[in-house]
């Protein structure tokens, strides 16, 4: 369950960067609620996946989530530059997400 919450965690960490991106400095009101209240839900599931999780491996997931999510949909969804480093420096940070979660990091 608490890799379940930390995955959940990550997915609102995207949410909350791309509100803020959004909000236009917090001009938009819409998108800045959203940044908060993601920001609320994200920090709220990662303090309770820590519970039986490993802080070092947790945080590096959480991170790990939203650098890939964010960098994504930032390229998709906003029309950011996409080039071959991009992509392979993206798919480096998953790998060492997948190795962290394959080296284990619950008690």
């Amino acid at each position: 369950m608490a890799w379940l919450m930390l995955v959940a965690a990550g997915l609102f960490e995207v949410v909350m960067a791309y509100s803020l991106k959004l909000s236009d400095g917090f001009s938009v009101p819409l998108p800045s609620v959203g940044f908060a209240v993601s920001a609320l839900l994200s920090f709220g599931l990662l303090a309770s996946a820590l519970k039986s999780l490993d802080v070092g491996t947790a945080y590096a997931v959480w991170t790990g989530i939203g650098a890939v999510g964010t960098a994504a949909l930032g390229m998709i969804a906003l029309g950011e530059d996409t080039s071959p480093i991009k992509i392979i420096s993206v798919a480096l940070i998953l790998a060492g997400v997948v190795g962290l979660n394959l080296a284990g990091g619950g008690h």
